[in-house]
């Protein structure tokens, strides 16, 4: 009658080491994975060779993409405007890069640097990547509103009205047709181009030996995932969305946005620099005394 409870507890406690051990090698296989995840993106996205690739894939994308509209289920998910990814991300989009990949250069540029004059100047592109958003989607909504003119969906078919501006087309309860960009295009171009460019700085810092504990891994893995999903609904949304020329503007725009900031203007000195600018210490050349 005394040996059952000595019994059972022995059984419980080779119980919870078992668990334990188990628990042990998940974490472990977790933090493999994560070590050997984040290496090797790493090494993808800093290759200059690949982000050269990878423009011509973008590009590709929009120009040819909207081939595959022959090709596929028009019933899908994806080729409804109430989709769920077109609603919580697409729509979106700049709200989920600014999270992801403001904190993964909050962390990466204080990490090497130490400094919080220098983090608030590299998250300053995130600053100006957003005016350029929210410029862009102005100037597409006044292309819209100087090329457009107001319509009255009949049974017939459309009736031309001579209303001079979108607000009293609407007001009139009429329906405004213009040149419409493709704001979706343009953002999900701008974001992808913007993310492969910031986390490519992770190759170097990594090369550097500076601190890359599993939190610093994990955020940029998110970004990566972050970056193929927008590939991902970039290349839906040129396959079921929009009209062609009003898609490839789009994307060119969204090109020439992220040229003008990373390919231009943030090599100049008076800029919020570069991904990576002034974050490792250079080479210094060795001195040969005779």
């Amino acid at each position: 009658m005394e040996r059952g409870p000595v019994v059972g507890s022995g059984a419980g406690a080779r119980i919870r080491a078992l668990l334990g051990c188990l628990l042990k090698a998940l974490l472990w296989l977790a933090s493999a994975l994560l070590y050997f995840g984040s290496e090797q993106a790493a090494r993808l996205l800093g290759s200059p060779c690949l982000r050269r690739l990878y423009h011509a894939w973008l590009a590709a994308v929009v120009i040819f993409g909207p081939l595959l509209q022959f090709h596929v289920n028009p019933r899908t998910i994806f080729a409804s405007h109430g989709n769920f990814f077109n609603i919580k991300f697409v729509n979106s989009a700049w709200g989920w890069t600014c999270t992801f990949l403001g904190g993964f250069v909050l962390l990466v540029v204080f990490l090497a640097t130490r400094r919080v004059a220098v983090t608030a100047r590299h998250l300053s592109r995130l600053v100006v990547g957003a005016a350029v958003w929210r410029g862009a989607g102005r100037a597409f909504l006044l292309i819209e509103d100087l090329t457009g003119s107001c319509f009255e969906p009949l049974p017939q078919g459309l009736l031309l009205h001579e209303l001079p501006d979108r607000r009293s087309c609407l007001a009139a309860g009429h329906q405004w047709r213009g040149y419409t960009v493709s704001s979706h295009t343009f953002l999900l171009t701008f974001c992808c181009l913007l993310m492969a460019e910031e986390a490519a700085v992770f190759a170097k810092y990594l090369a550097h030996g500076l601190p890359a504990g599993a939190p610093l891994r994990l955020v940029f893995l998110l970004n990566v995932l972050l970056l193929g999903l927008w590939n991902f609904l970039l290349l839906c949304t040129v396959i079921y969305f929009h009209q062609y020329t009003h898609k490839v503007v789009g994307a060119a725009v969204g090109t020439f946005a992220w040229y003008l900031t990373y390919g231009s203007w943030y090599h100049q000195p008076w800029s919020p620099g570069s991904p990576g600018h002034g974050l490792f210490p250079r080479p210094q050349a060795s001195h040969k005394h005779n």
